[in-house]
């Protein structure tokens, strides 16, 4: 095994800006840290934020983004690789395959490190749909397959796309995303109570919460614009909307009554624990985060079947599953758990036991670093240094 092992990680966005592959990336890097390998996240400098920080023990850089998006990439790519000269790293790790994969290619080119690859969504609004589509996109593709030393697929769906580029399976390592089911886990009814209390919410209303950020493909217009249905059938169900984005203001402008915004929160874990239902109203997903630390916490959801969602619900066992875009699918879906708080009970205790058997944020950071280890030793052997 290599004795020094130190991966960069490459991302557009990090904290505070949340989505899921931020809060995955999140979770993950210092569990990382705790079994010896060096972390840095290396992503771009938004307004407001400072150029470096240590985020839970993580160095976080910040690369400058100046000007439009074309520019801002070339930037980005020119500055990152600049840092991971002086830093050398043994992995660079591209969460996407855009600029972040752009980057990771440029740097081995350089440096001669082993590069790996995550895709964080599919279906329309994922990376192989919209690499297939842009200018150079087949060269682009080819570069990847060929200089890429593995990539990290985190639903069945994404590792089809791969395979159909031609990206063969030793080449594809399945990871899924995990949640840590310790701080994620259901409370009883007189701390629910309690926590409710706290948080300032209604004691005895079903509360059905959504999590994550307010981005269009979330589809929460239509969520709220359905609830004035949903509350003619449950006079007293609320919907909670935890996180902010840009499509914020325009809920609030549509928001009627029994819907409230918790804004962006520190403690996600205590607002499920809080809340009887969680939903999940995308058109796209890749393997959603939100969703797995709902179940995690207990919570019956009502998702949409995008993504790797249908490989974590079953229907009517470990959860509801709804067509995208369909508002009355979902509308029923909804109406039918909060008036069966019994099947919502036993959706929830199943979604615990599935996210503890698969999904545990321990056993991907294993795996993970097993990756690391197989494909810097390969890297280094390529150079003649082992």
């Amino acid at each position: 095994m290599n004795a020094r092992l130190e991966v960069a990680m490459l991302i557009q966005g990090y904290l505070p800006r949340v989505g899921g592959a931020e809060r995955q990336l999140a979770y993950v890097a210092p569990l990382l840290q705790a079994q010896k390998v060096r972390v840095d996240v290396i992503t771009r400098r938004y307004r407001g934020l400072t150029a470096f920080e240590v985020v839970d023990g993580v160095p976080v850089h910040r690369m400058p983004v100046p000007g439009p998006k074309a520019l801002a990439s070339l930037s980005y790519t020119v500055a990152a690789v600049s840092l991971l000269r002086r830093l050398r790293p043994n992995v660079v790790h591209a969460h996407e395959m855009f600029s972040p994969a752009t980057t990771a290619l440029a740097a081995r080119a350089v440096l001669g490190c082993a590069v790996v690859v995550t895709a964080h969504r599919s279906g329309v609004l994922g990376d192989v749909y919209r690499l297939r589509r842009r200018a150079l996109g087949a060269q682009r593709i080819n570069a990847l397959r060929r200089n890429v030393d593995a990539f990290v697929t985190i639903s069945r769906e994404i590792d089809s796309e791969l395979e159909a580029l031609g990206i063969p399976a030793e080449q594809r390592v399945f990871i899924p995303n995990g949640v840590d089911t310790e701080r994620f886990a259901p409370l009883p009814p007189d701390k629910k109570q309690a926590m409710r209390a706290m948080l300032g919410l209604p004691a005895d209303a079903p509360i059905v919460i959504f999590t994550g950020r307010l981005a269009p493909e979330k589809q929460l217009d239509k969520l709220v614009l359905l609830w004035p249905a949903v509350r003619a059938r449950v006079p007293e169900a609320v919907l909670l909307i935890v996180g902010t984005g840009d499509e914020l203001p325009g809920l609030k402008t549509l928001a009627e009554a029994g819907v409230r915004f918790a804004g962006p929160v520190e403690n996600v874990a205590q607002y499920l624990q809080a809340a009887d239902m969680f939903v999940l109203p995308s058109l796209a997903e890749g393997l959603s985060v939100a969703l797995l630390e709902a179940m995690a916490a207990g919570l019956a959801a009502v998702a949409t079947s995008v993504g790797g969602t249908p490989e974590v619900i079953e229907h009517e066992a470990t959860g509801w599953l709804a067509p995208p875009g369909d508002s009355a699918a979902l509308r029923d879906s909804l109406i039918t758990l909060l008036n069966n708080p019994d099947c919502r009970i036993r959706l929830g205790q199943r979604a615990r036991e599935r996210v503890i058997r698969d999904y545990t944020l321990s056993a991907s950071v294993v795996k993970l670093r097993g990756v690391y280890e197989v494909v810097s030793e390969r890297a280094a052997h390529k150079r003649g240094l082992s």
